[in-house]
């Protein structure tokens, strides 16, 4: 057997095995995601000083004992977000969208407002944050739970914006999860960060809502610029998502992720901008971090701390 069959072999049974996982309900997930964060957070230690250093001088007010208080909350909520997503990627086919709406696991709070906003728009840059679980955004167009609040979009109009793994088969076993919902209506939406000015040019008189995830720290040469403290601390922005959004003259929306309890998110798409193109990439990024601050002092735990955010 040749290397290509050896891997065509491996990615099979790895999407296969993870599609079989998917079919288990969520609440065995949670339970098994407890004996992970035991596993992380009291054996391995996983990031722990990473993530104490990140709460301690985020919230320099807080006593030690508070800020590992956050940092076990945080641990927890680690663990749901892959037991989510594992789940998440069992919503497969025409009754993916009927287990979702069981499940009722993402509420959209403002589902009228963010009609007026597409209908009223060209296209829309929603810039998100590693808040909530932001692997769930390939199902939003099957998030429409109320009759009476039906969300005015299709999976044609929603865009993922994602950077590649280092490895080629969790890239791949990743991008089937997230895109799960969808997959079966033939989804071209999930867009990798290297192309997505290529794809935004050639789709520019289509309707689209582009999903940006941007409160990484700046990688590489990759476009920046300074927004001053966020959470006490100077801080450096990534600008990809904003720059795209002023050369096509986005309205710019900011995507709030709250945890109502376990299991249950809350989305709200925020306005910030009308018309990217009358303001600079500084200014739209500027606005952004002050909102996600405010969201993160409101729910200190919500928010991934175990990577690195300033250098």
């Amino acid at each position: 057997m040749g290397k290509k069959e050896k891997k065509s072999l491996g990615k099979r049974l790895m999407h296969g095995i993870m599609w079989c996982l998917g079919q288990l309900p969520l609440k065995v997930h949670y339970a098994l995601s407890r004996v992970a964060v035991w596993v992380m957070r009291d054996l391995m230690h996983y990031r722990r000083d990473e993530i104490v250093t990140n709460i301690a001088r985020s919230f320099p007010d807080k006593k030690y004992d508070e800020v590992k208080a956050i940092a076990r909350q945080f641990y927890s909520h680690f663990g749901d977000i892959f037991a989510e997503a594992i789940w998440f990627g069992g919503c497969t086919g025409d009754r993916g969208a009927e287990r979702l709406h069981r499940q009722h696991l993402v509420e959209i709070t403002n589902t009228a407002e963010l009609n007026e906003m597409v209908e009223n728009s060209s296209s829309i840059m929603v810039l998100n944050s590693h808040q909530g679980n932001w692997e769930l955004q390939g199902g939003l167009a099957s998030y429409n739970y109320d009759p009476d609040h039906v969300l005015g979009i299709t999976h044609k109009e929603v865009v993922v914006v994602y950077m590649n793994l280092h490895n080629a088969l969790w890239n791949s076993v990743i991008g089937d999860m997230r895109c799960a919902p969808v997959a079966h209506l033939g989804y071209e939406g999930y867009v990798e960060s290297g192309q997505i000015l290529r794809y935004a040019v050639s789709h520019r008189r289509e309707k689209k809502l582009y999903f940006f995830n941007t409160d990484q720290y700046p990688y590489g040469a990759a476009a920046r610029c300074d927004v001053g403290e966020f959470l006490h601390q100077r801080t450096e922005a990534m600008t990809g998502g904003a720059q795209l959004a002023c050369k096509l003259k986005m309205r710019v929306i900011y995507l709030r992720w709250e945890i109502a309890e376990r299991g249950r998110y809350r989305l709200t798409f925020q306005p910030l901008f009308d018309n990217a193109a009358d303001h600079t990439p500084e200014e739209i990024m500027t606005e952004y971090y002050r909102l996600l601050e405010k969201d993160i002092q409101a729910q200190p735990w919500n928010y991934l701390w175990s990577h690195k955010r300033w250098k």
